[in-house]
């Protein structure tokens, strides 16, 4: 703890901070400052930004406070103060607005699935939906299958109906929040900059170079955000927002720094 640097000490307070103050004392903190879909009841710009200062889980919090401060010190050293943070809050809300941009495409396709149903109500376009949507979804099949057997049942398509709106509705009211992104863009930062380095994880039972460690650790998120599995939450979208962000500032910095000489 008395090795941190000046500003990854204040970063690792302010979220200790804020996760404790949303799951103690004022749980509406998480509502107000989750990263929300645009056009949901629940999104305000703010949240672009406080979102990286709320965590789901204690593990969720411990996980990314020990990645900032491993990563942290050296780079803030590096770089000084100033520069440590808006790198970090420049990852962090670049991740909040690709994770964004990523969602509205999602919950679009939702939304425009549930109109086209709402015009057509069918067995076949109820079984559409959640084939192109939600593919593991357990039981479109056979509703579609009685829907298709009974076309004109008013019963049926009003359920139907039901069941997409909640869908929809579900998708509204689902958030991301955590210091991930900002994480991941520490983790490339470190990677190019101290790409030799060996890393001693405790899931990989044997060291590894940073600039490998990345590598596959990026390839993973993107296969794992194209290929969502049941009952994954992880932004994965998120994390590559904050990697690429990183990328982008790093270099930037690099170009402002030769043209300076």
């Amino acid at each position: 703890m008395f090795n941190l640097t000046p500003t990854v000490r204040t970063l690792l307070f302010a979220n200790i901070f804020f996760f404790a103050a949303q799951t103690y004392f004022l749980p509406l903190l998480t509502q107000l400052g989750s990263l929300y879909p645009i056009g949901s009841p629940y999104f305000y710009p703010w949240q672009f930004a406080t979102a990286i200062f709320l965590h789901g889980s204690w593990m969720h919090l411990l996980f990314n406070m020990f990645g900032l401060i491993s990563f942290g010190p050296l780079l803030e050293q590096r770089w000084g103060q100033q520069r440590f943070l808006v790198f970090w809050l420049v990852c962090g809300i670049g991740a909040s607005v690709l994770y964004e941009g990523v969602r509205y495409y999602e919950v679009n396709k939702l939304e425009v699935a549930r109109q086209e149903f709402r015009r057509e109500p069918s067995g076949a376009n109820f079984v559409e939906f959640f084939r192109e949507n939600m593919p593991d979804q357990q039981g479109a099949e056979q509703v579609g299958r009685e829907m298709t057997k009974n076309p004109n049942n008013a019963e049926y398509i009003s359920s139907a109906n039901a069941t997409l709106d909640a869908v929809v509705e579900a998708s509204y009211k689902s958030g991301m929040l955590g210091a991930s992104g900002a994480l991941f863009g520490l983790l490339f930062a470190f990677a190019y900059l101290f790409p030799n380095t060996e890393l001693f994880l405790l899931f990989i039972p044997f060291p590894i170079k940073a600039k490998y460690f990345v590598f596959f650790y990026a390839a993973y998120e993107l296969y794992a955000g194209v290929h969502r599995t049941p009952g994954d939450n992880v932004a994965h979208f998120a994390h590559l927002g904050g990697l690429l962000f990183g990328f982008l500032l790093v270099k930037y910095w690099e170009g402002g720094r030769e043209r300076f000489y």
